[in-house]
């Protein structure tokens, strides 16, 4: 029987992050849950656009804390909502991680307040 989409629940992670494998294993997600490393299975343009609508926009999914935001100069650029979702889908490591898709809900980052609300997301 597959998960209808109200149930689907979803965690994009980096498995050389070392943030990411601490929240996973803290949150010990059961095997309903589908993990996808963005490293090894790239985001697909519906993915992104998905997670955007979820998350307000492009720019929200998008981590300038990549070491590539410097190193190809975007730090000195204004970025449009159109930049964002091109570079999110040509470089992996933009994707703010890890990002928690359960049915509707999207939790994107590893803050402590976002990681708990993604833990009990899960939980539930």
């Amino acid at each position: 029987m597959t998960p209808t989409k109200a149930h689907m629940k979803k965690i994009y992670y980096l498995s050389t992050c070392s943030t990411c494998k601490r929240l996973i294993s803290n949150w010990n997600p059961g095997s309903d849950v589908e993990m996808i490393d963005i490293k090894s299975r790239p985001l697909t343009e519906s993915e992104v656009d998905h997670m955007a609508a979820l998350a307000g926009g492009y720019e929200a999914l998008f981590s300038r804390r990549a070491m590539k935001y410097r190193g190809w100069g975007l730090n000195e650029k204004e970025l449009s909502e159109k930049d964002y979702r091109e570079y999110l889908l040509k470089e992996y490591t933009f994707l703010k991680r890890p990002v928690v898709l359960v049915g509707d809900q999207i939790f994107v980052g590893n803050s402590a307040k976002t990681a708990l609300a993604a833990h009990h997301a899960l939980s539930a």
